[in-house]
């Protein structure tokens, strides 16, 4: 069970940010002792978790998670692309390489960006093909995700952590 916790207050939510804390808390306080349960939850900002929720007994300690490794990189690209038509030619380990404080969030954008651009490449060459200014294609060829793309998506990518932020989370936790 895992709940991600985003608590704003003064948002303007119609009490929203208070019934919040208080549906969790009674959730925990209710769950029976037959079992051994861990209750975790996420949040990009622990500063603004209630309190209450950090008492012994509830979400009583907090790890922080860094940034992925290169070898996480890896499999993270690896993951994100498992079902999708990569070329040869990519080279995900020197991606993973690239992608120095990237966090898994923005490697998904990465692929997802490369796989639309391939995408979108591939519409435009079969308009093309039916309107007889590019030779047919060979029947069984693939459309793939090619290192240009990808080229292409990095282009558009950045850090959605910054370096303050990581300062703030160390210091947090």
């Amino acid at each position: 069970m895992g709940w991600s916790i985003v608590i704003q207050r003064g948002s303007g939510a119609g009490g929203a940010a208070d019934r919040i804390p208080n549906q969790l808390l009674t959730e925990m306080d209710g769950l029976s002792a037959k079992k051994t349960i861990f209750v975790i939850g996420v949040t990009n900002r622990p500063d603004i978790i209630d309190p209450a929720l950090l008492r012994p007994g509830r979400l009583d300690q907090l790890i922080y998670i860094p940034l992925p490794v290169e070898k996480s990189r890896l499999q993270i690209f690896k993951a994100c692309l498992r079902k999708s038509p990569v070329s040869k030619d990519v080279d995900l380990e020197k991606l993973a390489q690239f992608t120095q404080g990237f966090s898994g969030a923005d490697i998904t954008e990465i692929c997802q960006r490369a796989c639309k651009d391939a995408t979108r490449e591939e519409i435009e060459n079969d308009i093309r093909r039916r309107k007889g200014k590019q030779p047919e294609a060979i029947e069984d060829e693939v459309a793939e995700i090619k290192a240009e793309h990808f080229e292409e998506s990095m282009k558009y990518a950045c850090k959605s952590v910054s370096d303050s932020d990581i300062c703030k989370y160390w210091k947090f936790s």
